[in-house]
């Protein structure tokens, strides 16, 4: 299967892009390997993106989209993939669209994650991150610390993530439902689009999308 996952921030992207693909048994592209893969082997594209990135600057589609194409182009994505975090706006999904026609080959999917907006400002600006290099997270309505700023596993300081404040987190929300959503509306005319509540429990959430590809093929 070939799939586009979309889904505002907070709504589970990375947790259900991971066990979909080892459903399914297929490779997990996601935005930030792609970056942290070619930047890390020295690329052409890597040092492109590394040079905006640098500057401060926001990386051009087209370097995006060569990565993306780069790694659909490899052995274990002969046959299928799950997309996170690409495309992110309509023309990366019309470059992609025309990539796939070069293959002759089509998208089987687009699952959409939905979650309501006060749902993603309360997932996401009540993480808390131990300071350590263990890597624990808490949150401070859903797994709470057993004391508050004090990771249970090693003692470390909790902190809040600069972008994970309220304002921050509405203005991804903007930026998301400006450049991003519009691509829903885009797969939905081609009759690709599966919307499923990203709410409940992680399991709950991927056999509803998992049946929901299936109705969807």
């Amino acid at each position: 299967m070939r799939i586009v996952l979309v889904g505002p921030p907070g709504a589970g992207k990375g947790t259900q892009a991971h066990l979909l693909a080892k459903t399914l048994s297929i490779p997990h592209i996601s935005t930030g390997d792609l970056f942290r893969a070619n930047i890390g082997q020295g690329t052409p594209l890597g040092l492109e993106a590394k040079s905006y990135m640098d500057a401060g600057r926001l990386v051009p589609d087209e370097v995006t989209i060569g990565m993306a194409k780069d790694r659909m182009l490899q052995e274990d994505a002969g046959n299928g993939f799950l997309l996170d975090g690409f495309p992110r706006n309509l023309g990366q999904a019309k470059a992609l669209d025309e990539f796939l026609a070069e293959q002759g080959i089509e998208l089987d999917g687009v699952l959409d994650l939905e979650v309501p907006e006060d749902e993603v400002v309360r997932r996401i600006a009540g993480r808390r991150l131990c300071r350590n290099d263990g890597g624990h997270v808490f949150h401070v309505d859903y797994n709470p610390p057993k004391v508050e700023g004090v990771c249970d596993e090693c003692g470390g300081e909790l902190y809040q993530r600069s972008d994970d404040t309220e304002e921050k987190v509405r203005t991804r929300l903007e930026v998301y439902h400006t450049e991003t959503e519009p691509i829903i509306d885009y797969y939905a005319q081609q009759g690709l689009v599966a919307t499923i509540s990203a709410l409940g429990k992680v399991d709950e959430v991927t056999q509803r999308a998992i049946e929901a590809l299936k109705k969807n093929g």
